[in-house]
């Protein structure tokens, strides 16, 4: 089978742009030409590149999954190694998440000082824009406030 590149980007959901991105990186192989200059691509692109865009959607780098890719195609490696590649893809997840969750305390901390210390004045005298201001080390927390 010979797609146009548009209809391998419609069948794998990915962009004509990401495609020839992918290309220059050396993560897909380069489409044959046909008469006229335009690429062509078969059913092993189709898979490559859909197995491409679905490490991306959970959020592979690039590095990982080129290495994914290379285990794929070689038979002498262990599905070990694709197996520990996961796991710190996922460690790396959950920081990630940790810090997320850090920063949503934070966000919410503002908006409960916000909620109890503002009476809808003037913005320069904003509880948030203040807290923002002030350097990390003098920020009173919402409890501290509270009890103030």
């Amino acid at each position: 089978m010979a797609l146009k590149i548009g209809a391998l980007a419609a069948r794998t959901g990915t962009n004509t742009p990401t495609i020839r991105y992918y290309e220059e990186i050396g993560l897909l192989p380069r489409g044959d030409r046909r008469e006229g200059g335009q690429r062509s691509f078969g059913d092993d692109d189709v898979k490559r590149l859909t197995f491409i865009r679905r490490c991306r959607e959970f959020g592979f780098p690039i590095d990982q999954v080129r290495t994914l890719v290379a285990l794929m195609h070689d038979p002498d490696r262990s599905c070990l190694e694709a197996r520990d590649l996961a796991q710190q893809h996922l460690d790396a997840v959950r920081v990630k998440l940790a810090e997320l969750k850090a920063l949503e305390r934070g966000i919410a901390g503002f908006i409960e000082t916000c909620e109890g210390g503002c009476v809808g004045g003037p913005a320069p005298d904003c509880t948030i824009l203040e807290d923002l201001a002030s350097p990390p080390a003098l920020v009173v927390s919402p409890r501290r406030r509270a009890n103030a």
